[in-house]
């Protein structure tokens, strides 16, 4: 299979791209598109046979559920039913944008390999102008998770898809690069506390101020279905092994000359405050106090170290408040656990 990629940053000259992916799709295909967060690989959310092009196409576990994605709130009546209020709150504050629901589902509605065999359904509207034109055009639910190899970092630009499922898709919309560069938030309003199961670009602090209290779960258990995608571990990650490290240049220091005796290669992902570490390969998140730079930054870095020959790769830890949590729910992920101690 040739994988085509279709420039559409000007929506006024790329009606012939819209229609050919509406076309793809409609007739069981997948194709790559991008959203405010990162790209995403979709399928129409009715359609079993092309859901499962997805997980063949990224080596994606049959259990880990999709999220879907509509261009306006009308679709998503036909497939979830019982909208609890405080869910009907956040789409009123949030939508469109890197907001994903966790909502009851309508039975006999979506594929079944879309919500992994669960009772509810993910569901999100994109803030971004080609994945709203394509999901308007199309007039059909897009289960879409992110477009990349499953378990590697998330695609950011189109060359990621391209680099990770040439040959494997038919067609990717580049709509440039992403701008929040971390995948949606996920929240679930199963239990009387809504519950963030995924952090993203709408923070914990932003929800609480329009509804109240919020809790926030624990990574799924290895053996433990997930309830929303990147709830397991061993995610995000590049070729090298990624070691979370102490924010601290005396550690960070002391951990690049141990590795160097070692006669290792070290690469450091962090902000321009280590760049002056003599290290094999730097990778900026940007200025310390922008964690919104670093959320945006962090996949390419991740995905940059793998263009090096770099053995072991370090990461101070950020700061968990806002964005920060997301950022570091990523780097954990990324990690598997592990830390480096000097």
């Amino acid at each position: 299979m040739k994988t085509i990629i279709k420039n559409v940053d000007n929506l006024l000259t790329n009606n012939d791209s819209y229609t050919q992916a509406v076309d793809l799709l409609t007739k069981g295909e997948v194709v790559a598109f991008p959203t405010e967060t990162v790209y995403g690989l979709g399928a129409i959310a009715t359609n079993e046979e092309a859901v499962a092009k997805i997980f063949e196409a990224k080596g994606r576990p049959q259990d880990n559920p999709l999220i879907v994605h509509i261009g306006s709130k009308e679709e998503m009546m036909a497939f979830t039913q019982d909208i609890p209020k405080l869910a009907e709150v956040c789409m009123d504050a949030f939508w469109p944008g890197p907001l994903t629901l966790i909502l009851p589902l309508r039975p006999n509605t979506l594929a079944k390999n879309v919500t992994a065999g669960l009772q509810t359904v993910g569901v999100r509207m994109p803030e971004h102008k080609v994945a709203l034109e394509l999901l308007k055009q199309l007039k059909q639910p897009v289960a879409a998770p992110s477009a990349n190899k499953s378990g590697k970092p998330s695609p950011t630009k189109a060359v990621h898809v391209h680099h990770d499922l040439e040959g494997k898709i038919p067609l990717i919309l580049d709509g440039g690069t992403t701008g929040i560069g971390l995948e949606s938030t996920v929240i679930e309003f199963v239990n009387d506390l809504p519950t963030i199961l995924r952090p993203g670009g709408v923070t914990k602090e932003m929800l609480e101020k329009v509804i109240g209290q919020v809790g926030e779960a624990q990574p799924t258990d290895e053996k433990e279905a997930p309830r929303a995608p990147g709830m397991k571990y061993a995610h995000y990650a590049p070729d090298s092994p990624v070691y979370l490290i102490e924010a601290s240049l005396v550690k960070l220091k002391e951990a690049v000359e141990k590795i160097h005796n070692e006669q290792k290669k070290v690469a450091i992902i962090a902000s321009e405050s280590f760049r002056h570490i003599n290290v094999d390969y730097f990778f900026s998140l940007g200025k310390e106090d922008q964690l919104s730079d670093a959320a945006h930054l962090l996949y390419q870095a991740l995905r940059d170290c793998d263009e090096t020959d770099a053995d072991i790769i370090l990461v101070p830890v950020l700061s968990k408040a806002g964005v920060g949590t997301a950022i570091m729910n990523r780097l954990e992920k990324a990690a598997d656990g592990r830390w480096f101690y000097s």
